[in-house]
């Protein structure tokens, strides 16, 4: 039986988010068939909407197959065929469904961000049409959140299902102080952090990319950042969970990092290219849906009293954008729910153990 609460997130995804129109050309891609009960009725929308779907199927487990047979020259191999898929397509949206969240882990961090270099020029190219991008519900996605299935899938509805219209004018209240902001400083466990957003603008999130989503992010002023932060939520990453991150900055850079987990990984990422040791993103978390870390960034980096931070790739975009250029957008979620934790910008209390003042 079909979940109807599937057809409500469909008309979201393609009404809302990317507003297809007659005869866009849109790409559909569902990185396994466990997507497939959401990516089935964004095609039946599209299609009654007199546009053309294109619905791309991908295998999860045809992906550890690559990862742990290919060599050098496959893995640094443009698939070239998303040259004309990307220059054909006018929207894109994207249903990621995890068969295996961990089917990754044992692979060499090397491979991992080799392939990543090649792919982010993919995303580049798409990302500059109209695009959004969802987790769809799996049996591995409730493990690693430490629930049942039908509780996730409660959980994702509730985090989905919101009036994002609204959502986003409320967003605007922050996106205006970030706009005029100088310095801002992140003070909580461990962290003591500053950096200026002089000349930046911020920009809402609000369910038009990331779905579920709910934040504002501006890239921070390149070379400003200064002091530490610690990451008390993991990160799941490729199938590699890294704990107790901990960061020291210096101009803008980071000049030591540490884990508790999966250093090795983190150590590696920081050397993918100039721009991985760099901040491209500070960001509020700001759904109150969310409440409850998940192992999952789309979905943490958005828990209402949170902020995060990414290492590399800087948006573009006059609005949250920045110069900072990197084949990796690593974003790192710090719980400011804890007594003593605050962000200040100019002087002024901001966020204050969680709750947005």
């Amino acid at each position: 039986m079909i979940d109807s609460r599937n057809k409500k997130l469909a008309r979201i995804l393609v009404d809302y988010s990317v507003a297809i129109k007659k005869e866009d050309k849109v790409l559909i891609e569902s990185s396994d068939p466990l997507g497939l009960p959401l990516a089935q009725e964004i095609y039946k929308l599209t299609l009654l909407k007199k546009a053309y779907p294109y619905l791309l199927l991908g295998a999860e487990d045809l992906s550890y197959f690559f990862f742990k047979n290919a060599n050098k020259k496959q893995l640094t191999a443009k698939p070239e065929v998303f040259d004309f898929t990307v220059e054909w397509l006018d929207k894109y949206i994207g249903v990621r469904a995890a068969k295996n969240e961990r089917a990754l882990s044992n692979i060499k961090s090397e491979k991992l961000l080799l392939r990543q270099k090649v792919m982010r020029q993919v995303m580049d190219k798409i990302l500059k049409k109209p695009w959004v991008i969802t987790y769809y519900p799996t049996e591995s996605m409730a493990q690693t959140a430490q629930m049942s299935l039908e509780e996730l899938e409660d959980f994702y509805f509730k985090s989905c299902l919101q009036d994002w219209s609204k959502i986003g004018g409320q967003l605007d209240k922050i996106k205006k102080i970030m706009d005029n902001a100088r310095k801002v400083e992140v003070i909580g466990e461990k962290t003591n952090l500053s950096f200026s957003l002089k000349g930046r603008l911020a920009k809402v999130c609000d369910g038009k990319y990331n779905m579920p989503d709910g934040e504002v992010y501006c890239a921070p002023l390149d070379g400003t950042m200064e002091g530490e932060i610690y990451f008390d939520f993991p990160s799941l990453r490729f199938g590699k969970e890294v704990r107790d991150i901990h960061l020291e900055f210096k101009k803008g850079k980071v000049v030591k990092a540490s884990a508790s987990y999966n250093e090795d990984y983190l150590q590696k990422a920081l050397k993918t290219d100039a721009g991985a040791c760099r901040p491209g993103e500070f960001a509020f978390g700001a759904n109150y849906n969310i409440q409850r870390f998940m192992l999952n960034t789309l979905f943490d980096e958005k828990i209402g009293g949170t902020i995060h931070l990414a290492l590399g790739k800087a948006f573009e975009e006059k609005e949250g954008g920045g110069i900072n250029r990197s084949a990796i957008h690593w974003d790192l979620v710090k719980d400011m729910r804890k007594k003593g934790s605050k962000v200040i910008i100019d002087g002024k209390v901001i966020l204050q153990n969680g709750k947005l003042l």
